[in-house]
């Protein structure tokens, strides 16, 4: 299977510079894809999933050294610590060869407005210059937050494409998964959507 990606000539640093830069169309075999993503209630490992069913390539859940409690309200207490400080937890999870893929979806929930810190312990780790990077998102109904903007910036030699955000569940009220059945194929139908835009699917 043949998936075409829209391909700019170098990163997108300014608007400026995206002007001057040459479309490009290039074929990429689903060996040189790879998808990682952090899920806690599985909303985001559903759009994964999708992603992966639709485009192929390799699938990584991150896992943490050290994870996460399972009380709600003390992850938040932890998650706002570690943002204030800028720390960024240890990764059980280890990819090899990372020089071989060349577009690297990175799916992720919004936490505090934000990034989650251990999504930004991945983009630090490994170095994805020069590759294709397109973030997704689910989150509780408030957005993606600032969450794309810090793929921009702990990417900056990257191609960043636009990227798919989708609510998902409400982990304080509850909600654990709520992308399945219906939702599920309203998902599947607006990622296909999403990944045709980008030029990712062109059937």
């Amino acid at each position: 299977m043949l998936i075409v990606f829209f391909l700019l000539a170098a990163s997108c640093s300014s608007s400026e510079q995206k002007d001057k830069k040459i479309t490009k169309y290039i074929s990429t075999s689903m060996d040189n894809i790879l998808i990682v993503y952090l899920s806690r209630t599985n909303n985001t490992k559903a759009i994964a999933e999708i992603i992966h069913s639709q485009v192929g390539g390799t699938l990584v859940a991150l896992e943490l050294e050290k994870p996460y409690p399972e009380n709600y309200q003390q992850i938040v207490q932890q998650v706002v610590k570690e943002n204030e400080t800028d720390y960024l937890p240890p990764l059980k999870t280890i990819i090899d060869s990372i020089q071989n893929y060349d577009v690297v979806f990175v799916g992720f929930p919004t936490w505090d407005m934000k990034m989650p810190p251990p999504m930004k312990s991945f983009l630090t780790q490994y170095d994805l210059g020069g590759k294709t990077v397109i973030p997704f998102n689910t989150n509780a109904g408030y957005g993606v937050g600032s969450g794309f903007d810090s793929v921009k910036e702990l990417c900056p030699n990257s191609n960043i494409m636009e990227g798919f955000t989708m609510k998902g569940g409400v982990e304080r009220d509850s909600v654990y998964f709520v992308i399945k059945d219906e939702k599920r194929k309203e998902a599947e139908k607006e990622v296909r959507v999403w990944l045709q835009k980008i030029k990712v699917l062109n059937y």
